[in-house]
């Protein structure tokens, strides 16, 4: 996407993490000043703000009711490369359900823009960040761990403008059976 388009995700948000990676996140992910809460993406990019109209929100609230809710723990950190530390999920399969299930519904949005020969659900502590500062955060973060949840909807965060602050435009609810 260029620069000067405003973006939108659906995103699960996990709040329990909170607790344990906020502090961190405030300093080594810039995305947390912009009004992003811990979460796993589902779906980034998606339609551009402007592009979402009733037909995106009834097609994405279809295809989210059809999957039942699950519950997620986070038991470990991980990496990619040495220059992003993650909660990994004990479990990813529900969040790659979700993604492959979201992105057939619109193809014309593939995760992280294809980027990605396999897409990893993650909930991202910090990145872009110096490694010894990644590293200690990793070292205050492990003992607090697991966090243990329920991903019970999905949030559809969109920018203001480009650049700008996330906020929540919608939720949908994963099913209850």
């Amino acid at each position: 996407m260029p620069p000067d388009v405003a973006l939108s995700g659906l995103v699960i948000a996990v709040p329990e993490a909170e607790p344990v990676v906020a502090s961190h996140r405030r300093h080594l992910d810039a995305n947390t000043a912009l009004g992003v809460p811990a979460h796993v993406t589902v779906l980034f990019p998606f339609v551009p703000p402007a592009g979402i109209d009733d037909d995106v929100l009834s097609r994405t609230a279809d295809v989210v009711s059809a999957v039942p809710a699950f519950a997620y723990r986070f038991s470990r950190t991980a990496w990619f490369d040495d220059r992003v530390l993650y909660l990994a999920p004990d479990d990813a399969a529900p969040f790659r359900a979700l993604t492959d299930r979201v992105h057939a519904a619109f193809p014309g949005f593939p995760p992280f823009e294809g980027v990605f020969d396999d897409v990893v659900p993650h909930l991202t502590v910090g990145h872009q960040q110096p490694h010894n500062a990644l590293r200690r955060a990793e070292k205050e973060i492990t003992p607090q761990l697991p966090v243990l949840g329920h991903a019970t909807e999905v949030l559809l965060l969109a920018q203001d403008e480009p650049g700008g602050r996330w906020r929540t435009a919608e939720r949908f609810p994963l099913s209850r059976r």
